[in-house]
């Protein structure tokens, strides 16, 4: 596979709803690109063996607060014993504070905020060239009617045993001082009728799987 897109999930109950809208966004890239989810408290080496076996070209880590450390060291790893893998890091954890990071120093490109549009950019750019030159990439603000929804990412083994995430729109209208969600001071609807008519399919998918 040449992509892998990969994050440390808090519970193997909880399905990564943001490495489903890259994985959605790829376009071209889509058939080339695999999501593998880990759980917290695992052990590195295991992580970076079953990402090794895939023999990728590059590997885009999702990053937050419950996951930088275990990321962290998993970067190092592979950076150490395979680098000639690209590892792209993304995720609110790296998207504020990038200077002073340790994973952000292992690894070979950042991108800040929004993953949609960017992300499949620099993976093209990194697999057929020219090679991108600055290490951080601020997310380009995709139009919500312009995303292809993720929903239908969802398996069986998803739907059966996991807790399923979704969104009705982007950003936060709360102000919550401790919360990065709050910086956007923003929220961006999905439109009601193409997000509801999602809703209605993977709920029939549920009821299909059960």
């Amino acid at each position: 596979m040449t992509i892998i897109l990969s994050t440390l999930n808090a519970r193997y109950t909880h399905a990564s709803l943001g490495l489903r809208y890259l994985q959605a966004n790829m376009g071209d890239l889509q058939s080339q690109t695999e999501i593998m989810e880990f759980v917290i408290g695992g052990k590195t080496t295991e992580f970076a063996e079953r990402l090794l076996a895939k023999n990728p070209q590059i590997i885009g880590f999702g990053v937050y607060i419950w996951n930088v450390e275990e990321t962290a060291r998993l970067v190092a790893l592979i950076k150490r014993v395979a680098p000639h893998i690209k590892i792209i890091l993304g995720g609110p954890e790296v998207s504020f504070e990038t200077a002073e990071q340790a994973i952000v120093k292992d690894a070979d490109f950042v991108i800040t905020g929004w993953g949609e549009i960017t992300l499949p950019d620099l993976c093209r750019q990194i697999l057929n060239g020219p090679q991108p030159l600055m290490k951080i990439h601020v997310g380009v603000q995709a139009k919500l009617d312009d995303l292809q929804l993720p929903y239908s990412l969802y398996t069986d083994d998803d739907i059966k045993n996991r807790t399923l995430y979704v969104e009705a729109s982007r950003g936060c209208p709360f102000k919550c001082e401790f919360c990065l969600s709050a910086l956007d001071k923003t929220a961006w609807p999905f439109e009601l009728e193409r997000f509801l008519a999602e809703m209605e399919t993977l709920y029939s998918a549920r009821r299909a799987a059960i």
